[in-house]
């Protein structure tokens, strides 16, 4: 197995060659000849060179997803359910292989890697307890109605959580008797390799499972456009996911966007800010600021700003930036030099649109000059008109936007053309809960952070179309079929 092994180290490391896909079961040549760099984000060293697919690729992957579920929609809930439990043993026992991939390509704290990983892995447990709730016929009178398998998906998945991302997608399709071609994202190709290497030794049946690593131009827009792909599940930008249902349209892809967000977390007048700030603080850190949850709008009384500011001042040594090796690094580089740029992009905006910089503010962090670091930002002053309070960051960068009363907390968290995550903090847990109910999007959790596999995932306006995780993400990949007598 081509795993990373170790976590990585300071010196140069040895830089490993990917020239292959996974298609019809087996690691096949690269028809692509365009050589892509993986490149830790912490020092800019290059960890592996990888061929990446193209539109031949594509299509091969395409066709033996075509031939393998001839059969493979004929399986049993049974038989599904197997192969669920034998992917969640491979992928077990290479959890610190494929957390110290994500730490070395991605840069991902150590960490929040490994509950990334963590979660990667049990989606498949999750999916087998989901599949077994789910009933495949059902009978009224003379009506019969089957749940049968859309066909060939395209699993599309985003460079900021690769082994979930893969993982989750791959149970529910699977689950519901579909087969698979999955594009990572051209920046996780060390992650999908060593991802790919361990389900290998699932042995599901040939071609029910293909991985072509590439750019969504080439190889993400075949999958778009080829009419033998039933179904689309994808995850990233808003841009790209307007794209897909455009281009999917000519061929009626069916489809799954997860777009983003720009979460809010309000807190009420009651919450106990020596515990609420620091988990605002993490939240809105998670994943170094790359993650589509992040609560990165933080709604607060306008007569507890001055404490609200305080606690925020106090609490940031929790956060320390820094090596994503060290467990006791909280937020680490961004992905790349363009996302680096991104960040700082927002960061002068906030400050011509007239927000103050509470802690952090532009540059590199001292000392951490080698890699794409930036300073963990917290804005005050910030209204919820300001670019960094509209526009999805994709950085440890948080805004702070005082309001009124209830009614103005929910007005401004709703406010967005975003819908996908929220949070609320308070004392009174009821009081909690009936705000929660009156926010636009797909999950709202109440005090903290937490996450449950079986609830739906997905969101509201712009943050999306369509749900994953659960009954729901098998559903998702199924079509009814009713017979009358």
């Amino acid at each position: 197995m081509s795993a990373v092994g170790a976590y990585p180290e300071t010196e140069p490391q040895t830089v490993q060659t990917i020239t292959t896909h996974y298609i019809d079961g087996a690691f096949v040549e690269s028809h692509g000849r365009e050589v892509m760099d993986s490149v830790n984000p912490s020092n800019r060293q290059i960890v592996a060179r990888s061929l990446l697919g193209d539109v031949d690729d594509a299509k091969r992957a395409i066709a033996a997803a075509k031939r393998a579920l001839v059969d493979f929609r004929q399986t049993t809930k049974e038989e599904r359910a197997t192969l669920l439990r034998r992917l969640h043993e491979v992928a077990a026992a290479h959890i610190d292989d494929l957390t110290a991939a994500m730490v070395t390509e991605y840069g991902g704290v150590r960490q929040f890697s490994r509950l990334i990983v963590d979660s990667g892995v049990e989606s498949f447990r999750q999916v087998e307890k989901a599949l077994e709730e789910l009933p495949w016929v059902r009978r009224w009178g003379k009506t019969t109605v089957s749940f049968e398998p859309v066909g060939v998906a395209g699993l599309i998945t985003a460079w900021n959580a690769n082994a979930l991302f893969m993982c989750s997608k791959l149970a529910s399709a699977v689950a519901a008797g579909c087969t698979v071609v999955v594009k990572p994202s051209e920046l996780s190709a060390l992650q999908a390799r060593v991802l790919v290497e361990c389900l290998h030794e699932a042995g599901l049946p040939k071609g029910v499972f293909n991985v072509v690593t590439g750019r969504g131009e080439t190889v993400g827009a075949e999958l778009v456009r080829n009419p033998d792909v039933a179904k689309i599940s994808f995850t990233g930008s808003g841009a790209v996911g307007q794209q897909i249902m455009r281009d999917g349209a000519a061929t009626m892809k069916r489809v799954t966007l997860e777009l983003g967000g720009k979460s809010p977390n309000i807190l009420l007048d009651d919450a106990a800010l020596d515990t609420a700030i620091p988990a605002a603080l993490g939240i809105a850190f998670l994943n170094s600021g790359q993650a589509c949850a992040a609560g990165t709008r933080l709604l607060v009384p306008k007569g507890k700003l001055d404490a609200v500011k305080r606690a925020i001042v106090n609490a940031m040594s929790a956060f320390p930036v820094g090596d994503p090796v060290d467990s006791k690094t909280a937020v680490g580089p961004m992905v790349n030099e363009k996302q680096y740029d991104r960040v700082q992009s927002y960061i002068r905006k906030g400050i011509a649109e007239g927000a103050e910089v509470l802690v952090g503010g532009e540059g590199h962090p001292r000392g951490l000059e080698g890699g794409h670091f930036v300073k963990p930002t917290v804005f005050v002053n910030v209204t919820n008109d300001m670019t960094i309070a509209r526009e999805e960051i994709f950085g440890p960068v948080l805004s702070v936007i005082a309001y009124e009363n209830e009614e103005d907390a929910i007005r401004i968290a709703n406010d967005s053309t975003y819908g996908l995550h929220a949070f609320v903090s308070g004392a009174d847990v009821e009081r909690a809960r009936r705000i929660a109910s009156q926010i636009l999007a797909g999950r709202v959790v109440i005090n903290g952070m937490r996450d449950d596999q079986q609830a739906p995932w997905g969101g509201f306006k712009h943050s999306g179309v369509g749900r994953e995780f659960g009954t729901f993400g098998i559903e998702a990949f199924r079509e009814s079929r009713a017979i009358l007598e």
